[in-house]
């Protein structure tokens, strides 16, 4: 039975394998490389047929065979040429056609194309029900930012009521002083201190409602109060100054006697002798430290004479010098007499005489009691002490009263360049300074403590000046609440069991304020190497002078009341300008709350 072979058979069943240059089979379908051969064999066929009786399918295949060989041997070439081509552009490749293939990527593009429809279809739907589901889109991303401003809120509220509270412990304060002693200066400090309060409590209100384009301190700008220092230095108006030029005559000399107490004593006898000495116009001779403390250790002789611009104070060994073998006394003038003429016992006038001094006897020029002591004015001065000898002497005259105000305002009685005429030598100023930049800083308080044979001595006078730890430590506290200092510099000769219960008591809002004193040597520490350095580390007027220029240089400084030391300091701090509107006595206006009786009733 004959069987014809159709063109869907020879499409299926006839492949090209073709090896390229890279070594890789391809095979190409016959639809593209033989498609010229297919259409011949059908024309053919129907030539055949039209002319030719039907032949077998056996036939029919050899000549499809023959017709595709013509064809495929003049493309070959072409095919081939190609596919080299081809191959050294890319690399090897899939069959163009593959019905597998085709089928797998015609069906992953439908699902791609099937899921971004779907995608799209979706995403409107799903905005449109979250926009209608949720009323305000906003809280969505505002909730997170509210929960810190409520957090900033508490604690500012909180904050705040603790200001408050302070600000009703100070005003309860402010009430109570109007009821007592208090100045003008500190009700006016308290009212500062409480608006100052009051605007910090308005801005700690305020801070969780500000925002960046909002931050202008408004509050302190409308406060209207400019701000207050309760505790400023006191202008002392030197223009105003009431003096005298010091301009001594030749070869006329003045020998400054002073044997009262201890150096602070001897320092303010000695300043009373220089305004003596520029009165009579005479150099003024400093005692010998044979016979009075080493004066040249603690003072600087050449800063008095450079700020009067001559020379008005020499040592006694320069004194000596200049007389050579003659060193006598011509006229030796007692300005008190009683309770002994010029203060004057047997045993220091035998220490003047083994200077080698001939003196005549001590002689008073009125009757004066060092113990009630009258105001003198400088005419009775000039008149009693005025003479044309050469060398002449006055004792003691530290309990002298003349010319009080005059003598004591800021920068002395005489005209001078400088701040101040007597003041502590190079070497102790560096050290004070250095002190203080290693241990205090720029705002700290400096109370003398004296306490070492003061219990007597207040105790003799009207009020007392001797207060019990705990009384005094209330004191001390008012100061540092006045002047808001870190620490306290403590000068004192008190115990160590005084002093620790001392800084046990002085504690402020539950902080303790530190005591501080100049502790022992150390070679670790450099502040006291000028001292050391020069030898004089370990003198006892040394250290106390010292203390003294550390105290000078404080922001406030708290006295003890009938302290010369105490004095001499308020001295310095009123001649450099450091005097302070809170500087005071321990305890002033205060007498001690309990007050021991007396040995003889």
């Amino acid at each position: 039975m004959h069987s014809y072979l159709t063109w869907q058979q020879c499409f299926i069943t006839t492949c090209l394998h073709v090896t390229s240059f890279d070594g890789f089979t391809h095979s190409y379908s016959p639809s593209f490389l033989q498609l010229p051969a297919i259409v011949a064999v059908k024309k053919e066929k129907k030539r055949k047929e039209n002319s030719y009786p039907r032949e077998s399918p056996v036939a029919i295949a050899t000549v499809v065979n023959e017709a595709m060989q013509r064809d495929s041997s003049s493309e070959e070439e072409e095919d081939q040429q190609n596919l080299v081509e081809q191959n050294e552009r890319k690399g090897p490749t899939r069959p163009s056609f593959n019905v597998e293939h085709l089928t797998s990527r015609l069906s992953s593009k439908l699902k791609l194309k099937f899921q971004k429809r779907y995608l799209f279809a979706i995403l409107p739907l799903l905005i449109i029900v979250v926009y209608y589901v949720t009323p305000d889109t906003h809280s969505i991303f505002s909730s997170v930012s509210s929960i810190n401003v409520d957090a900033q809120s508490k604690e500012s509220q909180l904050r705040a009521l603790y200001l408050l509270r302070q600000q009703q412990l100070g005003l309860v304060r402010a009430w109570n002083s109007t009821n007592s002693t208090s100045d003008f200066e500190d009700l006016k400090s308290l009212l500062f201190k409480q608006i100052s309060l009051n605007s910090q409590i308005q801005q700690v209100l305020l801070n969780p409602h500000r925002t960046s384009s909002n931050s202008v301190d408004f509050l302190n700008a409308s406060s209207g109060v400019a701000s207050y220092d309760r505790c400023r230095t006191v202008n002392q108006n030197l223009s105003q100054r009431r003096t005298i030029e010091w301009k001594p005559k030749a070869n006329k000399f003045l020998l400054a006697i002073c044997v009262s107490g201890q150096m602070s004593n001897h320092l303010i006898c000695l300043e009373k002798h220089m305004f003596f000495a520029a009165l009579l116009n005479r150099v003024l001779v400093i005692p010998s430290s044979k016979v009075d403390f080493q004066y040249d250790r603690v003072l600087d002789i050449d800063h008095i004479n450079k700020c009067l611009g001559r020379k008005v104070v020499i040592p006694f060994e320069d004194f000596s010098s200049i007389k050579k073998n003659r060193l006598h006394v011509d006229k030796f003038l007692c300005y008190f007499s009683l309770p002994k003429p010029c203060y004057l016992d047997d045993e220091r006038l035998k220490k003047l005489k083994s200077l080698g001094l001939s003196m005549t006897k001590p002689e008073p020029v009125w009757d004066e009691d060092t113990r009630k002591p009258k105001k003198r004015t400088v005419q009775d001065v000039v008149s009693k002490f005025s003479h044309d000898d050469d060398v002449m002497a006055i004792g003691d005259v530290f309990y002298a009263e003349v010319e009080q105000e005059w003598v004591m305002q800021p920068g002395g009685p005489l005209a001078h360049r400088c701040k101040t005429l007597i003041e502590p030598s190079r070497l102790i100023l560096l050290t004070a300074q250095r002190f203080i930049q290693t241990f205090l800083g720029r705002n700290f308080i400096a109370l003398h403590f004296r306490r070492h044979g003061f219990l007597k001595f207040c105790n003799d006078k009207k009020p007392s000046c001797f207060y019990p730890i705990p009384q005094a430590a209330h004191c001390i506290l008012r100061v540092v609440e006045r002047a808001n200092a870190p620490l306290i510099y403590l000068s004192t000769d008190a115990a160590e069991s005084e002093t620790g219960l001392l800084q046990s008591l002085v504690v402020l809002d539950g902080r303790p304020v530190p005591l501080v004193k100049r502790p022992a040597r150390n070679s670790a520490e450099k502040w006291d190497a000028l001292l050391y350095r020069h030898h004089i580390e370990g003198d006892s007027q040394v250290e106390a002078m010292l203390d003294k220029t550390i105290c000078a240089m404080s922001s406030v400084f708290i006295g003890a009341s009938g302290s010369t030391f105490t004095e001499d300091i308020l001295r310095l701090r009123k001649d450099w300008g450091s005097a302070s509107l809170c500087d005071e006595y321990l305890c002033q206006g205060e007498e001690p709350n309990v007050l021991a009786e007396n040995e003889s009733r």
